[in-house]
């Protein structure tokens, strides 16, 4: 599919679209908020939410209506709030597109605007929902508002597969082995983040380290790490940082002065000496995600091999009821 071509459906129905509301769960909602981030730091005219179902369905927000458009994903097409969570917006009115990787899904039905995205090894990173929903988001603002950093998204999802193979030859030349061979066996993990990048603070923290390898630890805002959680800081806490491009850099950098003094335990995963600097600084702030998402799944696996946890164990999701 097309975003270009799928906003200009969606408006073609609806006119004009006053509010966006991403929905989803654990891995796939964090992949929906670059968009969400992008859409509040540039439009003028639409309004940007950011839900995990559940909470969508208990309490949607009162604006839902017919001039509101719903992205839903659902990797597997069938988690159940999100579903209910699709329906319950097209019963309100409002567009819902849905991507999912299930085609025949309970997501991939003729009531929602489907889009069904390849996923696996040897996959553009175009074709997953990171970008797609960054397209989505783009192709809106520039129907609606002229946006005029429109072809720079565009150029930086083209040059993001690129970006990431020689990111991950990196971080594999040492530092994904120094991350599991010295910290591997650290009783807490602080992973730090800012900007559109703290979904990645928060996705490394919930899906990789503590679904899939059972690891205790908090994820912090960089600019929140001051008003409190700095409090904690000493030698032998371990600190893992996310260091974005972009304007929000700021914030990652002072926290990194700081952890470099009060700390003997700090990584610093930094965009910038990844390749970052090859996407225009007036979007650059917005892909960062979708480098750290590439770069957690090498970390991750190396935390895997070394523990020999593989990365699909579970013992609750999926095995027990709740």
């Amino acid at each position: 599919m097309n975003a270009k071509n799928v906003i200009a459906d969606v408006l073609k129905e609806k006119g004009r679209i006053k509010q966006v509301y991403w929905v989803a769960c654990g891995g796939s909602l964090i992949d929906l908020y670059p968009a969400h981030f992008m859409l509040n730091a540039e439009s003028e005219t639409v309004e940007s939410g950011w839900y995990t179902s559940k909470e969508f369905l208990v309490l949607p927000p009162k604006k839902l209506s017919k001039d509101s458009l719903v992205v839903a994903c659902s990797h597997s097409g069938n988690t159940k709030e999100t579903v209910e969570a699709a329906v319950l917006a097209k019963e309100r009115g409002a567009a819902v597109i849905t991507l999912t990787d299930k085609a025949g899904s309970a997501c991939d039905k003729p009531d929602f605007i489907s889009w069904v995205y390849p996923w696996g090894e040897g996959v553009s990173v175009s074709e997953t929902p990171g970008c797609i929903s960054l397209a989505l988001a783009s192709e809106l603002l520039a129907a609606q508002e002229g946006f005029a950093k429109n072809d720079k998204v565009g150029d930086a999802i083209s040059k993001m597969d690129e970006i990431i193979k020689g990111a991950v030859a990196k971080v594999n030349s040492g530092m994904t082995q120094e991350f599991a061979e010295k910290y591997g066996e650290e009783p807490f993990f602080y992973i730090l983040g800012s900007g559109a990048a703290f979904s990645q603070t928060y996705g490394f923290s919930i899906c990789s380290l503590m679904e899939m390898q059972w690891k205790n630890c908090a994820y912090l805002h960089s600019g929140e790490y001051f008003h409190g959680p700095f409090e904690c800081t000493e030698n032998g806490v371990f600190y893992f940082l996310q260091k974005s491009a972009g304007k929000c850099r700021v914030m990652d950098q002072r926290a990194e002065d700081f952890l470099k003094t009060h700390t003997d335990k700090l990584m610093v995963l930094d965009a910038l000496e990844l390749g970052m600097d090859k996407i225009n600084p007036e979007v650059v702030d917005y892909f960062n995600p979708i480098l750290f998402y590439a770069m957690n799944c090498e970390f991750r696996e190396a935390l895997a091999k070394k523990h020999n946890h593989p990365v699909d164990t579970r013992r609750y999701m999926g095995i027990v009821a709740y």
